[in-house]
């Protein structure tokens, strides 16, 4: 079965394929190995297990036990599970705390879907950018990137399901964050992984859509992050390009759910739900705080926002949209070309 997925994969790579592509012609890599996206189910599409804020000239598997980590990660995600979770993005880019042995085990425990991804982070003054990529081409950037995604990351087999990028606020990205667009946008026309780039205001989402277009890729590839920083007007102007808006800051605090109901029920209202994803951005154990800090929980999203968009008219077939056709068709590996 795996190796006929495999075929279908590199068949689609080669011939590229529009959004409408019927979904069970398409993949998305688990840590676990490939599946069809039609069996991804309920996901969650920014989360994280574990982060680790030290800088990447600090950072490695010597600074977390994987043990401790399960211990304290389990039951979260066997709680988001019993609300009827089956896929879990795992956002923790590389040189931040990505750990795809630790993210495998935990699929493996739980029986959750877990995928991970391959890229760079920008974001926090470049403090998560190993000092090798600082002198390094798009095209070179790319190669390493695009060889996590043929031979898996490192020695482990696993390969991402996506690219975790990051850049700063500001709406003129930096000579550096431009190589690191370019260099997604290499890799997605080498791989059809979708570009997941930690973005936060409408300003560097365009500048960054700006640039794939340059290269060739459709904004449908990309998916703002952070979104929730933007504006309902920003989110209009922007679905126009064909991109994801990702809303991923779902917390029980004062007024959040609140606007997120506002929020999804504008972009209802304007036509643009299948362009939307939502999730919590949530967890994590924390590495060097003890027992690995104050971890949140994946729930929120089930227990307050559901009900709360039930209350004001959404349908299951809403619901169904943002969780489960809508990841589908955002990560299902293709190549989106212009």
């Amino acid at each position: 079965m795996r190796i006929n997925l495999f075929l279908l994969s590199i068949s689609l790579l080669i011939f590229g394929c529009s959004q409408d592509t019927q979904q069970d012609e398409l993949i998305i890599h688990t840590v676990t190995g490939p599946i069809p996206v039609s069996e991804m189910g309920t996901t969650l599409v920014h989360e994280h297990i574990i982060v680790d804020f030290i800088g990447a000239d600090q950072t490695g598997y010597h600074r977390w036990v994987k043990d401790e980590v399960v211990e304290r990660a389990k039951p979260f995600l066997m709680d988001v599970k019993s609300r009827g979770l089956k896929t879990f993005f795992e956002l923790t880019p590389s040189y931040l705390g990505r750990d795809p042995i630790l993210f495998k085990r935990l699929s493996e425990e739980t029986g959750l879907q877990i995928v991970t991804n391959t890229g760079f982070y920008g974001a926090r003054q470049d403090q998560h950018i190993p000092a090798f990529a600082f002198e390094m081409s798009a095209e070179e950037i790319a190669d390493i990137w695009i060889g996590e995604f043929e031979n898996g990351i490192e020695d482990t087999g696993i390969k991402p399901g996506f690219l975790k990028m990051a850049v700063e606020t500001d709406p003129v990205l930096s000579d550096f964050h431009t190589t690191l667009i370019h260099a997604a946008a290499i890799t997605h026309l080498q791989t059809g992984l979708t570009i997941v780039s930690h973005t936060g205001p409408a300003g560097p989402a365009f500048a960054q859509i700006a640039e794939l277009k340059k290269m060739g890729v459709s904004p449908e590839a990309f998916v703002w992050t952070h979104a929730q920083r933007g504006t309902v007007e920003d989110y209009l102007k922007y679905a126009e390009s064909g991109g994801w808006i990702s809303i991923d800051n779902v917390r029980d605090r004062p007024g959040r759910i609140e606007m997120f109901v506002e929020r999804l029920s504008k972009l209802k209202d304007a036509g643009v739900l299948d362009q939307v994803l939502i999730s919590h951005d949530s967890g994590w154990y924390r590495v060097g705080e003890e027992n690995g800090g104050n971890y949140n929980g994946y729930t929120d999203l089930f227990d307050l926002l559901i009900p709360a968009l039930f209350e004001v008219g959404f349908t299951q077939e809403d619901i169904d949209q943002l969780l489960i056709k809508n990841p589908q068709n955002a990560y299902g590996i293709r190549v989106r070309k212009l």
